[in-house]
Protein backbone atom coordinates (compact mmCIF):
# COMPACT_ATOMS: atom_id res chain seq x y z
CA UNK A 1 0.00 0.00 0.00
CA UNK A 2 1.02 3.60 -0.86
CA UNK A 3 0.59 5.87 1.80
CA UNK A 4 -2.04 8.76 0.20
CA UNK A 5 -3.29 12.14 1.63
CA UNK A 6 -6.40 14.30 0.09
CA UNK A 7 -6.57 17.41 0.62
CA UNK A 8 -10.49 18.78 -0.41
CA UNK A 9 -9.91 22.75 -0.64
CA UNK A 10 -13.55 23.23 -0.66
CA UNK A 11 -14.61 25.90 -3.69
CA UNK A 12 -11.31 25.14 -5.42
CA UNK A 13 -11.75 25.79 -9.51
CA UNK A 14 -9.60 26.91 -12.01
CA UNK A 15 -11.26 30.28 -12.30
CA UNK A 16 -8.63 30.90 -8.70
CA UNK A 17 -5.53 29.46 -10.58
CA UNK A 18 -4.87 32.64 -12.53
CA UNK A 19 -2.49 34.35 -9.88
CA UNK A 20 1.01 33.35 -10.64
CA UNK A 21 2.53 34.09 -7.72
CA UNK A 22 1.22 31.59 -5.76
CA UNK A 23 2.23 28.37 -4.45
CA UNK A 24 -0.55 26.50 -5.45
CA UNK A 25 -0.71 28.15 -9.19
CA UNK A 26 3.37 26.92 -9.53
CA UNK A 27 2.83 23.95 -7.92
CA UNK A 28 0.65 22.25 -10.16
CA UNK A 29 2.56 23.10 -12.99
CA UNK A 30 4.12 20.10 -12.50
CA UNK A 31 0.67 17.97 -11.65
CA UNK A 32 -1.71 16.57 -13.48
CA UNK A 33 -5.07 19.17 -12.94
CA UNK A 34 -8.47 17.56 -14.07
CA UNK A 35 -11.96 18.87 -13.61
CA UNK A 36 -14.85 16.99 -12.40
CA UNK A 37 -17.87 16.82 -13.79
CA UNK A 38 -20.19 18.56 -10.62
CA UNK A 39 -22.28 15.86 -8.67
CA UNK A 40 -26.13 16.80 -8.76
CA UNK A 41 -26.37 18.54 -6.12
CA UNK A 42 -22.65 19.88 -6.02
CA UNK A 43 -23.09 20.38 -2.62
CA UNK A 44 -20.89 19.42 0.69
CA UNK A 45 -22.39 16.17 1.55
CA UNK A 46 -23.24 14.77 -1.47
CA UNK A 47 -19.99 15.74 -3.27
CA UNK A 48 -18.01 13.75 -0.40
CA UNK A 49 -19.87 10.78 0.12
CA UNK A 50 -20.06 10.54 -3.90
CA UNK A 51 -16.09 10.86 -3.87
CA UNK A 52 -15.56 8.16 -0.88
CA UNK A 53 -18.33 5.40 -2.04
CA UNK A 54 -17.62 6.07 -5.94
CA UNK A 55 -21.73 5.72 -6.21
CA UNK A 56 -24.86 8.19 -7.30
CA UNK A 57 -26.43 9.77 -4.53
CA UNK A 58 -29.30 7.21 -5.81
CA UNK A 59 -27.13 4.54 -4.08
CA UNK A 60 -25.49 6.00 -1.11
CA UNK A 61 -28.71 7.92 -0.32
CA UNK A 62 -27.21 11.76 0.59
CA UNK A 63 -29.51 13.85 -1.66
CA UNK A 64 -28.26 17.31 0.32
CA UNK A 65 -26.81 18.61 2.90
CA UNK A 66 -29.90 17.55 4.51
CA UNK A 67 -33.55 16.01 3.79
CA UNK A 68 -37.02 15.97 5.12
CA UNK A 69 -37.37 13.09 7.71
CA UNK A 70 -41.29 11.85 6.58
CA UNK A 71 -41.21 9.68 9.75
CA UNK A 72 -40.86 12.34 11.83
CA UNK A 73 -42.23 15.30 9.77
CA UNK A 74 -38.78 17.05 9.88
CA UNK A 75 -36.13 18.42 7.82
CA UNK A 76 -33.02 18.03 9.39
CA UNK A 77 -29.50 19.24 7.92
CA UNK A 78 -25.86 18.89 9.10
CA UNK A 79 -26.22 15.24 11.05
CA UNK A 80 -23.01 13.61 11.36
CA UNK A 81 -23.54 9.67 12.00
CA UNK A 82 -21.78 8.11 8.89
CA UNK A 83 -24.54 5.29 9.22
CA UNK A 84 -27.11 7.73 6.94
CA UNK A 85 -24.42 7.02 3.95
CA UNK A 86 -26.04 3.56 2.73
CA UNK A 87 -22.81 2.23 0.45
CA UNK A 88 -19.45 1.41 1.87
CA UNK A 89 -17.03 3.97 2.02
CA UNK A 90 -13.72 3.71 0.71
CA UNK A 91 -12.17 2.43 4.09
CA UNK A 92 -14.19 -0.14 4.70
CA UNK A 93 -13.62 -1.98 1.00
CA UNK A 94 -9.75 -1.02 1.73
CA UNK A 95 -9.38 -2.35 5.13
CA UNK A 96 -11.50 -5.84 3.35
CA UNK A 97 -8.69 -5.72 0.89
CA UNK A 98 -5.66 -5.72 3.24
CA UNK A 99 -6.24 -5.27 7.17
CA UNK A 100 -3.34 -3.03 7.80
CA UNK A 101 -4.58 -0.10 6.27
CA UNK A 102 -5.62 2.61 8.34
CA UNK A 103 -7.56 5.50 7.69
CA UNK A 104 -7.81 9.15 9.50
CA UNK A 105 -10.31 11.13 8.31
CA UNK A 106 -9.81 15.07 9.14
CA UNK A 107 -13.22 17.32 8.96
CA UNK A 108 -14.34 15.22 6.16
CA UNK A 109 -18.48 15.12 6.52
CA UNK A 110 -20.26 12.01 8.24
CA UNK A 111 -17.51 11.44 10.60
CA UNK A 112 -19.19 9.99 13.41
CA UNK A 113 -19.06 6.03 14.24
CA UNK A 114 -17.92 5.30 11.14
CA UNK A 115 -15.08 2.38 10.10
CA UNK A 116 -12.27 4.85 10.10
CA UNK A 117 -9.56 5.06 12.43
CA UNK A 118 -8.05 8.46 13.60
CA UNK A 119 -11.25 11.15 12.80
CA UNK A 120 -11.97 14.65 13.91
CA UNK A 121 -15.03 16.72 13.36
CA UNK A 122 -16.83 19.88 14.76
CA UNK A 123 -18.90 18.78 17.77
CA UNK A 124 -20.23 22.07 19.97
CA UNK A 125 -21.15 21.33 23.69
CA UNK A 126 -24.61 22.52 24.11
CA UNK A 127 -24.81 23.28 27.68
CA UNK A 128 -28.12 23.08 29.58
CA UNK A 129 -28.36 26.82 30.07
CA UNK A 130 -28.42 27.42 26.52
CA UNK A 131 -24.73 28.10 26.15
CA UNK A 132 -22.56 26.41 22.70
CA UNK A 133 -19.50 26.10 23.57
CA UNK A 134 -16.43 25.50 20.75
CA UNK A 135 -15.38 21.84 20.87
CA UNK A 136 -14.49 18.61 18.46
CA UNK A 137 -15.38 15.01 18.37
CA UNK A 138 -12.74 12.41 17.94
CA UNK A 139 -12.30 8.70 17.38
CA UNK A 140 -10.49 7.42 19.20
CA UNK A 141 -12.01 9.97 22.26
CA UNK A 142 -8.71 10.80 23.49
CA UNK A 143 -7.35 12.89 20.36
CA UNK A 144 -9.45 15.54 20.99
CA UNK A 145 -7.89 15.99 24.36
CA UNK A 146 -4.39 15.34 22.89
CA UNK A 147 -5.03 17.77 20.00
CA UNK A 148 -6.75 20.91 21.81
CA UNK A 149 -4.06 20.56 24.21
CA UNK A 150 -1.72 21.10 21.95
CA UNK A 151 -2.94 23.12 19.62
CA UNK A 152 -5.80 25.06 21.60
CA UNK A 153 -9.39 24.22 21.84
CA UNK A 154 -10.94 23.85 18.30
CA UNK A 155 -12.04 27.30 16.96
CA UNK A 156 -15.67 26.45 16.32
CA UNK A 157 -16.67 29.65 15.84
CA UNK A 158 -14.16 30.91 13.21
CA UNK A 159 -15.28 27.85 11.30
CA UNK A 160 -19.06 29.10 10.34
CA UNK A 161 -20.72 32.01 11.14
CA UNK A 162 -19.98 36.17 11.31
CA UNK A 163 -16.48 35.48 12.60
CA UNK A 164 -15.47 32.66 9.95
CA UNK A 165 -11.76 32.74 8.96
CA UNK A 166 -8.60 31.33 7.97
CA UNK A 167 -8.14 29.86 12.14
CA UNK A 168 -10.27 27.28 11.29
CA UNK A 169 -8.48 26.04 8.27
CA UNK A 170 -4.82 26.56 9.94
CA UNK A 171 -6.37 24.50 13.21
CA UNK A 172 -7.54 21.66 10.74
CA UNK A 173 -4.20 21.86 9.32
CA UNK A 174 -1.79 21.82 11.87
CA UNK A 175 -4.40 18.81 13.14
CA UNK A 176 -4.05 16.81 10.56
CA UNK A 177 -0.02 17.30 10.31
CA UNK A 178 -0.09 15.88 14.30
CA UNK A 179 -2.26 12.77 13.39
CA UNK A 180 -0.35 12.34 10.56
CA UNK A 181 2.76 12.19 13.02
CA UNK A 182 1.17 9.88 15.68
CA UNK A 183 -0.39 7.64 13.52
CA UNK A 184 1.39 7.14 10.01
CA UNK A 185 -2.23 6.70 8.45
CA UNK A 186 -2.84 4.97 4.89
CA UNK A 187 -4.96 6.76 3.56
CA UNK A 188 -5.56 10.83 5.42
CA UNK A 189 -8.59 12.59 4.60
CA UNK A 190 -8.08 16.75 5.07
CA UNK A 191 -11.09 19.06 4.68
CA UNK A 192 -10.15 22.85 4.37
CA UNK A 193 -13.25 25.11 4.31
CA UNK A 194 -11.81 28.81 4.02
CA UNK A 195 -12.58 29.13 0.38
CA UNK A 196 -16.56 28.15 0.82
CA UNK A 197 -16.48 31.36 3.32
CA UNK A 198 -14.91 34.00 1.01
CA UNK A 199 -16.61 33.32 -2.04
CA UNK A 200 -19.84 33.09 -0.76
CA UNK A 201 -19.98 36.82 1.10
CA UNK A 202 -17.66 38.66 -1.47
CA UNK A 203 -17.43 39.38 -5.26
CA UNK A 204 -14.98 41.68 -4.62
CA UNK A 205 -11.56 40.50 -6.58
CA UNK A 206 -9.28 41.93 -4.44
CA UNK A 207 -10.57 40.64 -1.54
CA UNK A 208 -10.98 37.13 -2.53
CA UNK A 209 -7.23 37.56 -3.98
CA UNK A 210 -6.55 38.74 -0.27
CA UNK A 211 -8.15 35.33 1.04
CA UNK A 212 -6.59 32.96 -1.65
CA UNK A 213 -2.82 34.17 -0.43
CA UNK A 214 -4.26 33.38 3.78
CA UNK A 215 -4.80 30.05 1.99
CA UNK A 216 -2.03 29.74 0.19
CA UNK A 217 0.01 29.69 3.00
CA UNK A 218 -1.67 27.15 4.85
CA UNK A 219 -1.41 24.70 1.76
CA UNK A 220 2.19 25.33 0.93
CA UNK A 221 3.11 24.19 4.65
CA UNK A 222 0.74 21.39 4.48
CA UNK A 223 2.00 20.25 1.16
CA UNK A 224 5.33 21.03 2.09
CA UNK A 225 4.85 18.45 5.10
CA UNK A 226 3.66 16.13 3.37
CA UNK A 227 6.23 15.71 0.28
CA UNK A 228 8.79 15.45 3.55
CA UNK A 229 7.82 12.19 4.02
CA UNK A 230 7.62 11.23 0.27
CA UNK A 231 4.19 11.84 -0.21
CA UNK A 232 2.53 13.03 -3.19
CA UNK A 233 -0.72 14.75 -1.98
CA UNK A 234 -3.68 15.35 -4.12
CA UNK A 235 -5.69 17.86 -4.32
CA UNK A 236 -9.02 18.23 -5.07
CA UNK A 237 -12.22 19.67 -4.16
CA UNK A 238 -16.22 18.91 -3.93
CA UNK A 239 -17.62 21.94 -6.09
CA UNK A 240 -16.29 25.55 -7.36
CA UNK A 241 -18.53 28.52 -6.48
CA UNK A 242 -20.17 31.06 -9.24
CA UNK A 243 -21.04 34.39 -8.67
CA UNK A 244 -24.69 34.81 -8.20
CA UNK A 245 -26.84 38.06 -8.96
CA UNK A 246 -29.77 36.95 -6.20
CA UNK A 247 -31.86 35.25 -4.32
CA UNK A 248 -35.36 32.83 -5.31
CA UNK A 249 -37.35 32.54 -2.63
CA UNK A 250 -38.80 29.30 -3.37
CA UNK A 251 -40.98 29.04 -0.01
CA UNK A 252 -42.68 32.39 -0.19
CA UNK A 253 -43.70 31.18 -3.78
CA UNK A 254 -45.58 28.11 -2.56
CA UNK A 255 -46.61 30.03 0.28
CA UNK A 256 -48.48 32.78 -1.93
CA UNK A 257 -50.42 29.89 -3.79
CA UNK A 258 -51.41 28.11 -0.62
CA UNK A 259 -48.98 25.60 -0.03
CA UNK A 260 -47.42 26.08 2.77
CA UNK A 261 -48.78 25.96 6.19
CA UNK A 262 -47.54 27.80 9.19
CA UNK A 263 -47.70 27.80 12.79
CA UNK A 264 -47.84 30.92 15.08
CA UNK A 265 -46.00 30.61 18.56
CA UNK A 266 -45.44 34.23 20.29
CA UNK A 267 -46.44 36.20 17.12
CA UNK A 268 -43.65 34.45 15.17
CA UNK A 269 -44.38 31.89 12.51
CA UNK A 270 -42.91 28.48 12.63
CA UNK A 271 -43.33 25.90 9.30
CA UNK A 272 -45.43 23.07 9.76
CA UNK A 273 -43.91 20.70 6.66
CA UNK A 274 -46.89 17.71 8.24
CA UNK A 275 -49.53 19.78 7.31
CA UNK A 276 -48.12 21.96 4.20
CA UNK A 277 -49.27 20.85 1.22
CA UNK A 278 -45.83 20.89 -0.61
CA UNK A 279 -42.98 22.84 1.03
CA UNK A 280 -39.05 23.05 0.06
CA UNK A 281 -36.09 22.55 1.53
CA UNK A 282 -33.86 24.84 -0.31
CA UNK A 283 -30.15 23.83 0.06
CA UNK A 284 -27.57 26.02 -1.91
CA UNK A 285 -28.72 26.14 -6.01
CA UNK A 286 -30.99 23.02 -5.68
CA UNK A 287 -34.47 22.61 -3.29
CA UNK A 288 -35.79 19.33 -2.88
CA UNK A 289 -39.88 19.67 -3.05
CA UNK A 290 -42.07 17.47 -0.98
CA UNK A 291 -45.69 17.23 -1.85
CA UNK A 292 -47.74 15.73 0.51
CA UNK A 293 -50.62 16.29 -1.08
CA UNK A 294 -50.08 13.96 -4.18
CA UNK A 295 -53.05 15.25 -6.18
CA UNK A 296 -51.34 18.74 -6.47
CA UNK A 297 -47.89 17.57 -7.70
CA UNK A 298 -48.34 18.41 -11.91
CA UNK A 299 -49.43 21.71 -10.35
CA UNK A 300 -46.77 22.51 -8.67
CA UNK A 301 -44.51 21.51 -11.14
CA UNK A 302 -46.14 23.53 -13.89
CA UNK A 303 -45.68 26.55 -11.24
CA UNK A 304 -42.19 25.72 -10.38
CA UNK A 305 -41.54 25.09 -14.59
CA UNK A 306 -42.66 29.32 -14.76
CA UNK A 307 -40.42 30.47 -12.43
CA UNK A 308 -37.50 32.56 -14.55
CA UNK A 309 -34.87 31.73 -11.99
CA UNK A 310 -35.38 27.92 -11.98
CA UNK A 311 -33.55 26.05 -14.55
CA UNK A 312 -34.91 22.14 -13.94
CA UNK A 313 -37.67 20.73 -12.14
CA UNK A 314 -36.92 17.13 -11.95
CA UNK A 315 -39.72 14.58 -11.61
CA UNK A 316 -39.60 10.66 -10.97
CA UNK A 317 -38.19 10.72 -14.25
CA UNK A 318 -36.38 13.63 -14.50
CA UNK A 319 -34.20 12.02 -10.58
CA UNK A 320 -33.72 8.63 -12.65
CA UNK A 321 -31.83 10.18 -15.01
CA UNK A 322 -29.75 12.40 -12.92
CA UNK A 323 -28.91 9.81 -10.54
CA UNK A 324 -31.03 11.35 -7.51
CA UNK A 325 -34.15 8.57 -7.00
CA UNK A 326 -34.14 7.52 -3.66
CA UNK A 327 -36.73 8.07 -1.09
CA UNK A 328 -34.98 10.91 0.54
CA UNK A 329 -35.28 13.16 -2.51
CA UNK A 330 -38.12 15.44 -2.94
CA UNK A 331 -40.69 14.50 -4.88
CA UNK A 332 -39.65 17.36 -6.90
CA UNK A 333 -36.12 18.10 -7.41
CA UNK A 334 -35.50 21.91 -8.76
CA UNK A 335 -32.03 23.69 -9.81
CA UNK A 336 -32.08 27.07 -10.64
CA UNK A 337 -30.07 28.42 -12.94
CA UNK A 338 -26.52 29.51 -12.16
CA UNK A 339 -26.97 33.11 -11.32
CA UNK A 340 -29.34 32.37 -8.47
CA UNK A 341 -29.76 30.53 -5.30
CA UNK A 342 -32.59 29.31 -3.30
CA UNK A 343 -33.30 30.74 0.31
CA UNK A 344 -35.10 28.60 2.83
CA UNK A 345 -37.59 31.96 3.58
CA UNK A 346 -41.28 31.24 3.86
CA UNK A 347 -42.36 34.29 5.67
CA UNK A 348 -44.09 36.83 3.86
CA UNK A 349 -43.29 39.56 6.56
CA UNK A 350 -39.89 39.56 8.37
CA UNK A 351 -41.74 40.41 11.68
CA UNK A 352 -43.50 37.62 11.19
CA UNK A 353 -39.86 35.56 10.73
CA UNK A 354 -39.23 32.81 13.45
CA UNK A 355 -36.68 33.95 16.45
CA UNK A 356 -33.98 31.65 15.03
CA UNK A 357 -33.93 33.38 11.84
CA UNK A 358 -31.30 36.33 13.36
CA UNK A 359 -29.50 33.31 14.38
CA UNK A 360 -26.99 31.02 13.70
CA UNK A 361 -28.79 27.88 13.77
CA UNK A 362 -27.48 25.40 11.63
CA UNK A 363 -30.38 22.73 12.91
CA UNK A 364 -33.65 24.32 13.51
CA UNK A 365 -33.65 26.05 10.02
CA UNK A 366 -35.56 24.18 7.36
CA UNK A 367 -32.94 24.52 4.85
CA UNK A 368 -29.26 25.99 4.12
CA UNK A 369 -28.68 29.86 5.25
CA UNK A 370 -25.60 31.14 4.41
CA UNK A 371 -26.84 34.76 5.69
CA UNK A 372 -25.57 33.45 8.69
CA UNK A 373 -21.89 34.70 7.67
CA UNK A 374 -23.06 37.94 7.99
CA UNK A 375 -23.89 40.28 11.13
CA UNK A 376 -26.98 42.87 10.57
CA UNK A 377 -25.56 45.68 8.58
CA UNK A 378 -28.82 47.60 9.70
CA UNK A 379 -28.05 47.50 13.74
CA UNK A 380 -25.06 49.54 14.83
CA UNK A 381 -22.33 48.87 17.30
CA UNK A 382 -22.64 45.27 16.73
CA UNK A 383 -19.58 44.40 18.51
CA UNK A 384 -20.67 46.56 21.65
CA UNK A 385 -24.27 44.32 21.19
CA UNK A 386 -22.68 40.94 21.26
CA UNK A 387 -20.25 41.57 24.06
CA UNK A 388 -22.87 42.84 25.95
CA UNK A 389 -25.11 39.67 24.73
CA UNK A 390 -22.19 37.51 26.10
CA UNK A 391 -21.74 39.15 29.23
CA UNK A 392 -25.22 38.21 30.07
CA UNK A 393 -24.49 34.21 29.08
CA UNK A 394 -21.63 34.69 31.30
CA UNK A 395 -23.45 36.18 34.16
CA UNK A 396 -26.03 33.08 34.06
CA UNK A 397 -29.10 35.30 32.06
CA UNK A 398 -29.90 33.62 28.52
CA UNK A 399 -29.21 35.70 25.34
CA UNK A 400 -30.42 35.53 22.19
CA UNK A 401 -28.20 36.34 19.43
CA UNK A 402 -30.25 37.58 17.07
CA UNK A 403 -27.40 39.46 15.13
CA UNK A 404 -27.91 37.77 11.59
CA UNK A 405 -29.74 40.15 9.10
CA UNK A 406 -32.55 38.69 6.97
CA UNK A 407 -30.79 40.50 3.75
CA UNK A 408 -30.34 37.07 1.20
CA UNK A 409 -29.23 39.77 -1.57
CA UNK A 410 -25.86 39.73 0.24
CA UNK A 411 -24.91 36.72 -0.64
CA UNK A 412 -22.58 36.60 -3.80
CA UNK A 413 -21.37 33.24 -4.64
CA UNK A 414 -23.32 30.06 -4.51
CA UNK A 415 -23.24 26.31 -5.72
CA UNK A 416 -24.61 22.83 -6.19
CA UNK A 417 -25.91 23.61 -9.59
CA UNK A 418 -24.16 21.81 -12.83
CA UNK A 419 -24.73 23.56 -15.76
CA UNK A 420 -22.30 26.17 -15.04
CA UNK A 421 -19.33 27.24 -17.14
CA UNK A 422 -16.19 24.68 -16.76
CA UNK A 423 -14.13 27.36 -15.10
CA UNK A 424 -15.76 26.53 -12.08
CA UNK A 425 -16.17 22.55 -11.99
CA UNK A 426 -14.24 21.41 -8.97
CA UNK A 427 -10.84 20.00 -9.80
CA UNK A 428 -8.75 17.01 -9.37
CA UNK A 429 -4.85 17.81 -8.89
CA UNK A 430 -2.23 14.77 -9.22
CA UNK A 431 0.87 13.62 -9.50
CA UNK A 432 1.47 13.76 -13.61
CA UNK A 433 4.49 11.16 -13.11
CA UNK A 434 2.17 8.52 -12.39
CA UNK A 435 -0.20 8.89 -15.52
CA UNK A 436 -3.74 9.18 -13.86
CA UNK A 437 -5.95 10.95 -14.40
CA UNK A 438 -5.07 11.95 -18.03
CA UNK A 439 -6.54 15.45 -18.04
CA UNK A 440 -9.83 14.30 -18.82
CA UNK A 441 -13.12 15.58 -17.58
CA UNK A 442 -14.08 13.25 -14.69
CA UNK A 443 -17.05 11.94 -13.32
CA UNK A 444 -17.46 12.25 -9.65
CA UNK A 445 -17.98 8.59 -9.48
CA UNK A 446 -14.48 8.52 -10.36
CA UNK A 447 -12.70 10.02 -8.34
CA UNK A 448 -13.00 6.83 -5.60
CA UNK A 449 -11.28 4.91 -8.08
CA UNK A 450 -8.13 6.75 -8.89
CA UNK A 451 -7.87 7.46 -4.82
CA UNK A 452 -8.12 3.70 -4.46
CA UNK A 453 -5.49 3.06 -7.84
CA UNK A 454 -3.24 5.66 -5.58
CA UNK A 455 -3.25 3.55 -2.37
CA UNK A 456 -3.00 -0.38 -4.24
CA UNK A 457 -2.03 0.06 -7.50
CA UNK A 458 -3.92 -2.02 -10.15
CA UNK A 459 -4.45 -4.39 -7.03
CA UNK A 460 -8.90 -4.25 -7.67
CA UNK A 461 -11.26 -4.44 -4.71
Amino acid sequence: MKQTVVINVVGLSSSLLQHQDLFLTQWIKNKQLSKIKPVLPAVTCTAQSTYLTGKHPSEHGIVANGWYFKDECEVKLWRQSNHLVQSPKIWDKAKAHNPNFTCSNMFWWYNMYSNSDFNVTPRPQYRADGQKIPDCYSSPPELRDKLQKKLGTFPLFNFWGPTANIKSTQWIAEASKLVHTWHEPTLQLIYLPHLDYVLQKHDNQDIIYQHLKELDTVLKELIGFYEEKGIDPIVLSGYGITPVKGPMHINRLLRKNGYIKVREENGLEILDPGVSDAFAMADHQIAHVYVNAKDKLQEVKRLLENCPEIELVLDTEGKKDHHLDHKRAGDLVVIAKKEYWFTYYYWLNDAKAPDFARTVDIHKKPGYDPVEMFTDPNKKMMLARIGWKLLKKKLGFRSLFNVIPLDADLIKGSHGAINIPEAYYPVFIHNADQGKPDGKTLLPTEVYGYIWDNIFGTAKE
